[in-house]
């Protein structure tokens, strides 16, 4: 056979195993918008000991910050109670979300400028995971949005009223203390999804 034979054989071959293998389209509800993220908050189950140390330096910092204030505040912000195990596996993403952003809006109004370099690393690394959270909290199209649960919208209205009524020390005092249940217990159950234990 001649080599120009040889190829109009091979794309004739090639042809006739293209139309008969088409590729189903994907279906409209399974694609991604352009714009939308995937949610990634698996990585978040555990934290490095660098960053965990650098939350520490911050945590000391504040409170003895706050310490030489002499801030008495009356109520929890968060109670030992709170534990976002007790949330639907879909909720828990909006409840951190929530503790996230009080977190950090609280941790960024600190006017003491002997705090900025010490929350530097900090501020970066919850914002990040803020940012993460974000994705995963964002409504599918075609999903139906679901009323939250009522135990979730107390937890949200608490913190929501929290921003309202506390002082800026009260809050800085809740944040602080709630840190690294933040970081270690809550972070990790949200990373987790349904084997948070």
């Amino acid at each position: 056979m001649k080599p120009a034979g040889g190829r109009l054989l091979l794309l004739l071959l090639l042809a006739a195993v293209l139309t008969g293998t088409r590729a189903d389209p994907v279906p409209r509800a399974a694609r991604l918008l352009p714009d939308a993220k995937d949610c990634h908050i698996a990585r978040f189950k555990s934290l490095p000991p660098q960053e965990l140390q650098a939350f520490k330096k911050a945590k000391d910092a504040i409170e003895e910050r706050l310490l030489h204030k002499d801030v008495r505040c009356s109520s929890r912000l968060f109670p030992r109670a709170w534990y976002l195990k007790q949330l639907q596996v879909q909720e828990r993403p909006k409840a951190l979300q929530a503790e996230l952003k009080l977190t950090l809006k609280v941790l960024e109004n600190m006017t003491d400028s002997t705090l900025g370099p010490i929350l530097g690393q900090p501020l970066h690394t919850l914002g990040y995971i803020h940012s993460h959270l974000q994705a995963c909290t964002q409504p599918q199209p075609a999903a139906e949005p679901r009323p939250p649960s009522r135990r979730l919208s107390r937890w949200l209205h608490r913190l929501q009223e929290a921003q309202e009524k506390e002082s800026p020390s009260c809050l800085e005092v809740s944040v602080t203390s709630n840190l690294f249940r933040l970081l270690i217990r809550d972070l990790k159950c949200v990373a987790s999804g349904d084997q948070c234990s």
